[in-house]
């Protein structure tokens, strides 16, 4: 988990999850056979979200990609059939978190017609039809290029919509060689072409050997196409089989971007080295509903 000759810096030691609430989470996903991307991804903030806060990101479309990332620990393979009773399950989950603030994200699709996206809708309504109040955020695939998917998953109206960039031009097609740059900012585009209203969010992860100037590069590009909202995390590496680290930022270099970022003109951008695409969402929208 660290480039060659380094130790782990100190400000990436992950707390380990533990505690009641954590628990009656854990419990209740396994019981209802959902996923969460706190755990496949295995997220550094799973202890305070979940022990804390009571909050989770639910993973649908099932626990098996079709695309190999380089950063991911996610499983890749065949996936299985699709779950039609998942977002009916989501809901409910949310309904018995007690959450008004809902996070959303899947597995890449591409053996599907649509990627999934008919899934994604089903889970707003199925959300808004049991929790009426909750507000819900999207983190989707890119469809692998299908905007007639996409359209119909912004006129389902989630309240945030994102989609991550996760690196730069030059790094894309060995950090994500089944996606390409030029189509995750086309996708973030066409969110705003089909709905100018909407917040748009993405991430970038640092770690894989981009300089400063990439990442501001990114951040620019981002801003071009409208985006609202950014997060930007440190690439941990979860296993052996995935790309090594490069560079540990500093929490100081964190909060140089998270300037930059701001005075680009994002609503909001959450920066650290255990930060992660949906965390502390709710203050990230609240950001762009008021700016």
């Amino acid at each position: 988990m660290q480039p060659d000759g380094t130790r782990l810096p100190p400000w990436v030691k992950v707390k380990l999850p533990t505690g009641e609430k954590y628990q009656k989470i854990h419990d209740m996903m396994r019981s209802k056979l959902l996923h969460t991307v706190c755990e496949e991804a295995r997220c550094p903030n799973i202890a305070e979200c979940w022990g804390n806060e009571g909050t989770a990101t639910f993973l649908i479309l099932g626990d098996v990609c079709t695309r190999h990332c380089g950063f991911c620990s996610i499983k890749v393979g065949k996936p299985r059939i699709v779950n039609p009773l998942e977002p009916k399950m989501v809901a409910e989950s949310v309904k018995q978190m007690g959450i008004d603030y809902a996070v959303i994200t899947s597995v890449n699709r591409d053996d599907l017609p649509d990627g999934g996206a008919s899934i994604f809708v089903e889970c707003i309504q199925e959300i808004r039809a049991l929790v009426p109040d909750c507000k819900v955020e999207l983190l989707i695939p890119d469809f692998d290029g299908n905007f007639d998917a996409l359209k119909m998953v912004i006129e389902a109206k989630p309240d945030v919509l994102g989609h991550n960039i996760e690196t730069t031009r030059q790094l894309h097609r060995r950090v994500r060689p089944y996606g390409t740059y030029d189509r995750a900012l086309e996708v973030l585009r066409r969110i705003k072409e089909f709905d100018a209203t909407m917040p748009t969010k993405s991430n970038i992860i640092l770690g894989f050997g981009e300089t400063e100037e990439d990442v501001i590069q990114i951040m620019k590009d981002l801003r071009n196409v409208n985006c609202d909202l950014l997060t930007i995390t440190q690439y941990l590496r979860p296993t052996k089989i995935n790309l090594r680290v490069v560079k540990y930022y500093h929490p100081d270099e964190f909060k140089r971007f998270k300037e930059v970022g701001l005075s680009l003109g994002f609503k909001h951008v959450e920066a650290g080295p255990l930060v992660r695409t949906s965390y502390h969402a709710k203050e990230q929208w609240q950001a762009a509903k008021i700016n």
